[in-house]
């Protein structure tokens, strides 16, 4: 399975830190990266919106995604939540070697 970076957004850093802490806690990302201050701009039901956000940099595996899609969904408070899949092609062996380590078998 190849290795994945999952980004989401939160609207609060408590939020970011709880879905992170569990993440990490049940094996399903090796790493979590929070960043906050993240102003968002998008069109939400013919509007225009802007807000003040935490994304959330999710490395993990395609053997996890499924999870964490619905980890997500059932702990944010989005009516849609952003659930965005980047595949990773390269990177540093080692790292790889470590964030495939840290995974639920």
């Amino acid at each position: 399975m190849g290795s994945l970076l999952v980004l989401t957004t939160c609207e609060t850093v408590a939020a970011a830190e709880q879905l992170a802490g569990v993440l990490v806690g049940q094996r399903l990302a090796a790493c979590v990266n929070a960043l906050g201050g993240v102003s968002s701009t998008y069109r939400w039901e013919g509007r225009i919106e802007r807000a003040q956000e935490v994304l959330l940099l999710i490395k993990t595996d395609e053997q996890h995604f499924e999870a964490i899609e619905q980890m997500i969904k059932a702990r944010s408070s989005y009516e849609l939540p952003e659930v965005l899949a980047v595949r990773i092609h390269n990177g540093s062996a080692d790292y790889l070697r470590w964030l495939a380590g840290s995974l639920a078998d």
